[in-house]
């Protein structure tokens, strides 16, 4: 099975721009209901990166809980950790227990295509246990 049969596609996703603060990113992961949130790139050429309740947490710890001091490229990891559409689930989840990571971008030709997660993989092996 391919990752673009697994992955949560684009249009489904919370995107927010780098420049924005984690203030903005913490009420959009609040309203939507979301663990993260994916930072846009901001050049043509340029990263996606991931922003989620660790990063945040962590900002929190650094800055002494003023994250008013910060803006979402400030905590985000990018580049985030991106698989193609077209591999095998079996290789991406290979990738997240390797490097101990639970979301992985679907890029290609460095353009978001989706969001891979260690829940949607989960969710696959249940209804194939069924």
């Amino acid at each position: 099975m391919l990752v673009e049969n697994v992955m949560t596609p684009k249009d489904k996703l919370i995107v927010i721009s780098p420049m924005e603060s984690v203030r903005a990113a913490i009420k959009l992961m609040k309203t939507h209901k979301v663990r993260s949130i994916i930072v846009d790139k901001n050049t043509e050429n340029g990263a996606y990166g991931l922003v989620t309740f660790k990063n945040i947490l962590q900002s929190i710890v650094a800055e002494d809980g003023d994250i008013d001091l910060l803006n979402v490229y400030d905590i985000a990891a990018a580049p985030a950790f991106s698989v193609s559409a077209k591999l095998d689930v079996k290789y991406a989840a290979k990738m997240m227990v390797t490097s101990s990571i639970k979301r992985l971008l679907v890029l290609d030709n460095n353009e978001l295509q989706g969001i891979l997660t260690m829940t949607d993989i989960i969710g696959i092996l249940m209804e194939s246990v069924e």
